[in-house]
C-alpha cells in the first residue's frame, strides 16, 4: 500500500504534474465554526479548496445527541460534496490542516477512504511545514470552481462501528482524547466526564513528534495494538481518525471508527462510564 503521508518536497513536485493533485485545506477549531474557512481565505496552499468540518465533513448535531457532536453525513450527502469539489477516483487527493491531521485532515482522509477513494494523502507537517519551506500561497476568494465530477462513490460501512458493537466488549477500544479527559478529570465539551469502560488511552497527539511531524512506522507500531479487532473513538469522531491513519502508516490493519464517540455515548441514558486509568 502506498504511504498515506506526503512530505512538502514531494507535494511541490506533484503540483507541477498534469493534472496536479486536488488539495483540501481542512483547518478547523472545534469551538469556532467559522475559523477554518476564514483561515483558508486568508492564506492557503496554491489551488487548495476548503473542506469544512461542520458543513462538509459532518451532519448537523441531533437534539437527542445520536451520532455525537459531529455526526457523519449520509453517504448520499457526502457523495454530493465530493462531486461538487470535483473529486474523482483516479485523481490524487492531498489533505492538510494545522494540527498534524488531528483537526480535521485525518477525518477527511478517513471519509475519502470510506467513500472508496484510495489515492488520498495527508501532508506531513501540514500548513506549518509548507510555510516554513517558504513556498507560495494563495490569498482571498478563489477563482470560480470547476464543473462538478460525475463520480458515484461506493461506501464501505464495514469501516464504521456502532455503539452496540462498542458496548459488546469484543474489540479493543482506543480513546484518542487527551489523558485528562479520558480519566474524567476535565470535560470541556460533553455532559459527563470519563471514558467508555475497557477503553485504552492513546491521545492522538502521541502520533506526532515535538515538531508536529508524524512519528515513523516503527515508533507508531510500538504505540498501537497489533493483530486485534480495534475500534477508535474520541470526543466526536474527529481526532480518532488520527489513530486510524497511524495504523495505516504503521502497516497495520485499520481500526473501525465509532463516529458518535464520547459525545454520543455520554448522552445516551444507561451507558456505563469509567473514570481514572
Amino acid at each position: 500500500m502506498h504511504s498515506p503521508l506526503v512530505d512538502v518536497a514531494t507535494l511541490e513536485a506533484w503540483l507541477n504534474e498534469s493534472p496536479p493533485p486536488l488539495l483540501f485545506d481542512c483547518r478547523a477549531r472545534l469551538n469556532d465554526t467559522g475559523s477554518g474557512r476564514a483561515a483558508w481565505l486568508e492564506a492557503r496552499l496554491p489551488g487548495a479548496d476548503h473542506l469544512d468540518l461542520d458543513r462538509d465533513l459532518s451532519a448537523p448535531m441531533r437534539e437527542d445527541g445520536a451520532g455525537g457532536r459531529h455526526p457523519l453525513p449520509s453517504a448520499e450527502r457526502f457523495a454530493e460534496t465530493l462531486r461538487a469539489h470535483v473529486v474523482e477516483p483516479g485523481r490524487r487527493v492531498v489533505v492538510y490542516d494545522d494540527t498534524g491531521g488531528q483537526i480535521a485532515a485525518a477525518r477527511a482522509w478517513w471519509m475519502l477512504r470510506w467513500a472508496g477513494h484510495r489515492n488520498v494523502h495527508l501532508l506531513d507537517g501540514g500548513w506549518q511545514a509548507w510555510c516554513q519551506a517558504g513556498l507560495p500561497v494563495d490569498h482571498g476568494e478563489p477563482d470560480a470552481a470547476a464543473a462538478a465530477s460525475q463520480w458515484q462513490p461506493s461506501f464501505d460501512d464495514s469501516m464504521i462501528a456502532s455503539a452496540d458493537e462498542v458496548a459488546s466488549g469484543e474489540a479493543v477500544l482506543l480513546d484518542a482524547r487527551a489523558l485528562e479527559r479520558f480519566r474524567g478529570e476535565v470535560e470541556p465539551l460533553d455532559p459527563i466526564a470519563g471514558h467508555i469502560p475497557r477503553a485504552r488511552s492513546l491521545p492522538s497527539s502521541a502520533t506526532l513528534d515535538a515538531a508536529g511531524r508524524w512519528r515513523d512506522a516503527a515508533a507508531l507500531r510500538a504505540l498501537l495494538p497489533e493483530g486485534e479487532d480495534v475500534i477508535g473513538y474520541c470526543g466526536s469522531g474527529v481526532s480518532a481518525c488520527q489513530l486510524i491513519l497511524a495504523h495505516a502508516i504503521a502497516g497495520l490493519p485499520l481500526p473501525r471508527l465509532y463516529p458518535g464517540s464520547w459525545s454520543e455515548w455520554s448522552r445516551t441514558p444507561g451507558r456505563p462510564v469509567a473514570t481514572g486509568d
